[in-house]
């Protein structure tokens, strides 16, 4: 089973229903949750300590509020601040090669403000790019993101069925990008499906 730790980059759960929910259920769960605001002192986040903590797991999840279209400040001065040169990239900086990066994110709108055409005018995808991007730089492998969209609409009884699900995605093993294409494939084969020539 893979180590877990989700970095917890909600500037104030106090004030959170959905990401407090999901980080009692993952400590709940037995997941290693690390608070960026507790971490963070007066002079930035202890480094080396950040990067111990990022060496000793294998999958290393973001979880936060979509705040205007990224990440929150504090999730942003963790990574500019933690993925240093020599450590994250550039000579001698694999420690991050091949860990895997999962980003769960709650978004106040429903799901179809996010698409070409929708209010938002991208999907959430297109605006988690700088991320995957940045994850793909440090030699990561980039899960794909699980969302919880009206995440300021969410009644009780659905954030504790919600949290539940995200936990269960959070720690259960994924399928690769060429596992699934191999898959598709194979599903095709056995249908006996001729694909586009």
């Amino acid at each position: 089973m893979k180590k877990v730790i989700v970095i917890s980059g909600h500037p104030d759960l106090s004030k959170s229903r959905v990401n407090s929910a999901m980080v009692s259920k993952f400590d709940h769960c037995g997941i290693n949750v690390h608070s960026l605001p507790a971490a963070l002192t007066p002079a930035g986040f202890d480094i080396l300590a950040e990067q111990s903590l990022l060496d000793a797991h294998d999958r290393i999840v973001l979880l936060f509020p979509l705040y205007w279209y990224s990440c929150p400040a504090i999730m942003k001065q963790w990574i500019d601040e933690v993925f240093t040169p020599g450590y994250a990239y550039a000579r001698g900086g694999d420690k991050l090669k091949d860990k895997e990066f999962m980003i769960v994110v709650t978004v106040g709108a429903p799901s179809t403000g996010y698409r070409a055409g929708g209010f938002n005018r991208y999907t959430l995808d297109e605006l988690l790019r700088p991320l995957q991007q940045t994850i793909a730089y440090v030699k990561g492998i980039y899960l794909p993101a699980v969302a919880i969209y009206e995440s300021v609409f969410i009644d009780d009884e659905s954030i504790v069925t919600t949290a539940r699900h995200v936990a269960e995605q959070v720690i259960e093993d994924q399928a690769s990008a060429d596992q699934l294409y191999e898959n598709m494939l194979l599903q095709a084969e056995q249908a006996q499906i001729a694909l586009l020539q």
